[in-house]
């Protein structure tokens, strides 16, 4: 799906105030403008962005000076912590077409909702399909690599999985 390859409103909005910063005018080149000058971030809803720039300002990550948008230090800090933590993404050898026989079950507490988010959007890439909002199943292995990965974020734990004897297919 066109989401996994984009980032989120808040974070474009952060870096693109944060590239913009010295200008006295926020102005993108050649991109329709929207509301506060910011550009026409084309993926977006209008409300989205609308929620987002509220929801930055309250964090105190920018300030609105005469109607335009700045990115303060704090927002500047924030982006420099988020890009030292981005997760990983992997790649898989399957294809949509191989059976699908691992079940996998997790429980990510909801303070770790961007670690939730990045599993769910793994899962996809791995071409697993949800059954409930926890419970996947798709083809088997899962990366050697991937799992490494999930032992370093401490998920070990709230990941469970199990081998189908035939592979699921799903009833449309």
């Amino acid at each position: 799906m066109w989401y996994n390859n984009f980032m989120s409103a808040e974070r474009l909005i952060l870096e693109y105030l944060k590239k913009n910063k010295d200008k006295r005018h926020v102005v993108s080149n050649g991109v329709r403008t929207g509301f506060m000058g910011l550009p026409d971030f084309k993926f977006y809803k209008y409300q989205t962005m609308a929620n987002n720039l509220s929801s930055l300002k309250k964090k105190g990550f920018i300030k609105e000076v005469n109607g335009v948008c700045l990115i303060t230090y704090k927002g500047e800090d924030f982006l420099q912590k988020k890009e030292r933590s981005i997760l990983k993404k992997f790649t898989t050898n399957k294809t949509k077409t191989d059976p699908k026989d691992l079940l996998l079950f997790y429980d990510i507490p909801q303070g770790r909702t961007t670690l939730r988010n990045w599993l769910r959007r793994e899962l996809i890439s791995f071409h697993f399909e949800m059954i409930q909002r926890s419970v996947w199943v798709g083809p088997s292995p899962l990366p050697r690599e991937f799992l490494v990965y999930i032992g370093s974020l401490g998920l070990t734990k709230n990941i469970k999985t199990f081998k189908l004897k035939k592979g699921y297919i799903a009833k449309n």
